[in-house]
């Protein structure tokens, strides 16, 4: 079924939202970006997907819940529906960036989706942008527990429920770092490069102040995810060693 965009009684704000930066460099007249929407948008989403789920699968644990949350709003998936939802056509884009394929790019499809939901919360409030999100989440949250296999079956409640396939590495550095050290993991940005609509960044994972890995992505969040991925890989490997 193909999705829509919510409909806005202030078409200023849904303007807002599809603005990205480099329109505004060559356009000096529109004078704000959507980044702050974005910033918005991002923390409705999160809390609304968090609170959807929390209802759906009261047997996930939170690291389950963590990780099945982050699939669903990770930059695929929500550039994937931004895709869908013909933002690649209607973003407001500065020249360089549309002829360097930013309206293909998944990075800017997810930003400016979050950047409508932010709009959306402030156009018509959050009853009506939580009943928005819901109806695309929860069957794409079904479809992913479906699709993940293998299953058990919980005895006290009689239902399937998904096993450690949804615990990340993140979780599962963090895991380790609190059976092992008694402690949390700390992540850090530490650099980043590239244009504006291809940004990379650089993230470090830290235990009492020494580094178990690095990694690079185009997220903050998934750089950080990449560096937890490198950190198991070398704990993994010394204790094969």
């Amino acid at each position: 079924m193909k999705q829509k965009l919510p409909l806005f009684q202030n078409s200023a704000l849904f303007n807002l939202a599809l603005t990205h930066r480099s329109y505004v460099n060559e356009h000096p007249e529109a004078k704000e970006d959507n980044e702050r929407l974005e910033f918005l948008g991002d923390a409705v989403l999160g809390f609304v997907v968090a609170k959807m789920l929390y209802a759906m699968y009261p047997t996930i644990d939170e690291a389950q819940l963590t990780h099945l949350r982050s699939r669903l709003v990770d930059e695929k998936q929500l550039g994937k529906l931004g895709a869908e939802f013909g933002l690649g056509e209607l973003m407001r884009l500065g020249k360089g960036t549309a002829k360097e394929g930013g309206r293909t790019n998944p990075s800017l499809l997810n930003d400016t989706f979050e950047a409508i939901l932010g709009a959306y919360f402030l156009d018509a409030g959050i009853d009506a942008v939580q009943s928005y999100i819901l109806k695309i989440f929860q069957p794409l949250a079904k479809q992913l527990v479906d699709n993940s296999l293998p299953f058990q079956l919980d005895p006290q409640q009689d239902i399937r429920r998904p096993q450690e396939t949804f615990i990340d590495s993140k979780n599962r550095f963090q895991q380790w770092a609190l059976a092992n050290h008694k402690t949390k993991p700390i992540y850090q940005i530490i650099g980043q490069s590239g244009p504006d609509h291809a940004k990379q960044f650089t993230a470090q994972v830290l235990i009492n102040n020494k580094v178990y890995g690095v990694g690079t992505d185009r997220r903050k969040q998934e750089a950080e995810k990449r560096a937890a991925e490198a950190a198991m890989r070398k704990i993994e490997l010394a204790q094969e060693a």
